[in-house]
């Protein structure tokens, strides 16, 4: 009987599909061991070089513009861009940001998620590039240069008379920003920083207290096929495609977020609060802008209390926040407003609360919990918060470690706590589990008694949280 041997097959008589399917399922310093073996290898390894890529200063996206082969980047997936110089000594060479993005950007087709940490401005010739990122759903616009030295925007007593075409706008002004939103074809979570009023859509702000920083210069931006001129945040409602916004430490009082029509369905909100105004002025623009758009989101995060009359003058015929299912207190959330804010928002099916404060709040904080939860209890046969089945506190060294929910969501590391902060927590889990021993409302079930806290570090162990303080009702 003759025997019969099977060879297997050689990595050169595979199909290209195949090596290709090979190669992506390889870590990335492997990838990059293969791509030095010969050309072929090379050139298997591109899109998997190519997927992710980090641009981490103002020169390496110049030397990236300039050398990088423009058919690489249409493999780009996610893209992060820093503008920040790495040599800012004086007489170091100028670089143009803006022609450095209009050299690649086109080119980027697949390129599903970008950043832009922006040390200066941009200009507006950049904005057709926008339009040729088709696969573009998440776009994050946030600020990484000092502002003492390279400020993202201008005060209201400087400006420029004549800007030229390809100069930058004398700052990221709202209606550029605005303008590049809207040539996304179909952008869906969107997460602007530190964005500056235009003097164009805010003239009382112009030399007015509290001095807020305003544009001037940015009328020159081109009208938008769909928008027009009104290029104002507020028109960031009627790009119908939008899911996910966050407008963080931005000036939001613009009297059209109350009135603007919207065309998109939000389900992740986020809203942050201007530091040169009052804690009432940001609640009122918070309250204005939930209760035009707050009918659809599922989860928000607060950086400004609400009162019981949030909603009284929303223009929607539906309930505002009737999805609300997650609700997130930034570190600026006021302590003393946190149980009155609840209380405007328990009509709402929360499911899930989660509470970021400074290591010095914990105490505060976890009295004000304490004091919601007991205000829980009393009114549980109401269906008071009935739906709620875990508190997170978190704590935060700074604003910079804050929990950003939908656009980018990076969970940073809760600061460990001793002292006070600690027993405050201690204190807190031992309440949850009297309320359970006194028959409080369970989270689902008016009639049933609540379950005894878990830690959830023991539930979901990480090493950056092994210090975490956080009460989960289970």
């Amino acid at each position: 009987m003759f025997g019969s041997s099977r060879t297997s097959p050689s990595w050169s008589s595979l199909p290209i599909e195949m090596k290709l399917s090979i190669v992506d399922l390889l870590e990335l310093n492997d990838v990059r061991s293969l791509a030095r073996v010969n050309r072929e290898s090379y050139d298997l390894s591109i899109p998997s070089l190519f997927r992710n890529v980090n641009i981490a200063s103002a020169e390496a996206l110049q030397q990236y513009a300039a050398s990088v082969p423009k058919t690489y980047n249409r493999h780009i997936r996610q893209l992060t861009i820093c503008t920040k110089r790495a040599d800012d000594s004086p007489g170091s060479q100028h670089i143009s940001v803006t022609d450095a993005l209009i050299q690649f950007l086109p080119y980027c087709t697949q390129l599903e998620q970008l950043t832009l940490n922006l040390a200066a401005s941009l200009a507006k010739a950049v904005i057709p590039c926008f339009e040729h990122l088709v696969s573009l759903s998440s776009l994050c616009i946030d600020h990484c240069g000092d502002e003492d030295r390279s400020p993202l925007y201008v005060f209201s007593v400087t400006f420029r008379l004549t800007p030229s075409a390809n100069a930058p706008c004398a700052c990221r002004s709202e209606r550029l920003v605005v303008s590049i939103a809207a040539s996304v074809p179909n952008l869906r979570h969107l997460s602007l920083d530190r964005i500056t009023r235009s003097a164009m859509h805010a003239p009382d702000l112009v030399g007015a207290r509290p001095f807020v920083p305003v544009v001037k210069g940015d009328e020159d931006i081109p009208d938008h096929p769909t928008l027009g001129r009104e290029l104002r945040l507020p028109s960031l409602l009627r790009l119908p495609t939008l899911k996910k916004l966050r407008i963080r430490d931005t000036h939001l009082g613009d009297p059209q977020w109350e009135c603007m029509p919207v065309y998109c369905s939000l389900e992740v909100l986020d809203l942050g609060s201007c530091y040169h105004e009052s804690n009432d002025y940001n609640r009122v623009c918070t309250e204005r802008i939930m209760g035009n758009i707050g009918h659809t989101v599922d989860e928000c995060a607060l950086s400004a209390a609400l009162t019981s009359q949030a909603f009284a003058r929303a223009k929607h015929p539906e309930k505002p926040l009737k999805k609300l299912r997650k609700i997130h207190l930034t570190p600026l959330f006021p302590v003393e407003n946190v149980v009155d804010t609840l209380a405007t928002l328990s009509d709402s099916p929360v499911e899930s609360l989660s509470v970021q404060c400074h290591e010095d709040d914990v105490v505060d904080m976890c009295s004000a919990l304490e004091d919601f939860l007991n205000l829980r209890a009393e009114r549980g046969e109401k269906g008071f918060y009935q739906h709620l089945n875990e508190i997170n506190v978190m704590t935060v060294r700074d604003l910079s470690d804050a929990l950003d929910i939908g656009v980018g969501a990076q969970k940073g590391a809760s600061a460990a706590l001793s002292g006070e902060g600690a027993d405050a927590v201690r204190r807190l889990k031992e309440y949850c589990r009297d309320l359970r021993f006194q028959g409080a409302p369970a989270p689902t079930e008016s009639d049933a008694p609540l379950k005894a806290p878990t830690d959830s570090a023991s539930e979901k162990p990480t090493p950056a949280q092994e210090d975490v303080s956080a009460v989960r009702e289970a």
